[in-house]
């Protein structure tokens, strides 16, 4: 249980850390740099950062999978818990989706990429919301 609580809050930190710092420090100082080597940072950084989403994603989803299972039983009966953590878990999948488009090549994806800052904000925001759920229902009574 110990593992598996540091695996998802460290992924945690490492994901909406990172995304973070993308949007409100490296995209604004890259903006200032000319258009060739602003092309070159962001194709190395999304090169680097795809890896972390990617095992970011399947770590959620493993250690997410097993904190599930192992609290049902502590919660049966609670609505408002079972409430939360399906409103958090329906905003978690649409993170890895944002955070997959913002890394990956697929044409049908290319519209999110043209407008990085908007959707990594709104990406940003809902994982706010996400910790903020967790951290409730964690510490609620």
């Amino acid at each position: 249980d110990v593992i598996s609580r540091i695996l998802h809050v460290g992924t945690a930190i490492t994901l909406v850390g990172g995304s973070a710092f993308m949007l409100l420090v490296l995209m604004p100082a890259a903006k200032q740099l000319e258009d060739a080597p602003h092309q070159q940072l962001s194709k190395r950084v999304i090169g680097r950062w795809k890896r972390f989403v990617h095992a970011g994603i399947l770590l959620f989803l493993l250690s997410g999978i097993y904190n599930y299972f192992r609290a049902m039983p502590k919660h049966d009966g609670d609505a408002l818990y079972h409430a939360l953590l399906g409103i958090k878990i329906l905003l978690a999948l649409g993170i890895f989706v944002l955070a997959s488009a913002l890394v990956g090549k697929s044409a049908a994806f290319e519209g999110i990429r043209k407008n990085r800052a908007k959707w990594l904000g709104l990406m940003v925001t809902l994982a706010a919301i996400v910790v903020a759920i967790s951290g409730y229902v964690k510490v609620r009574s």
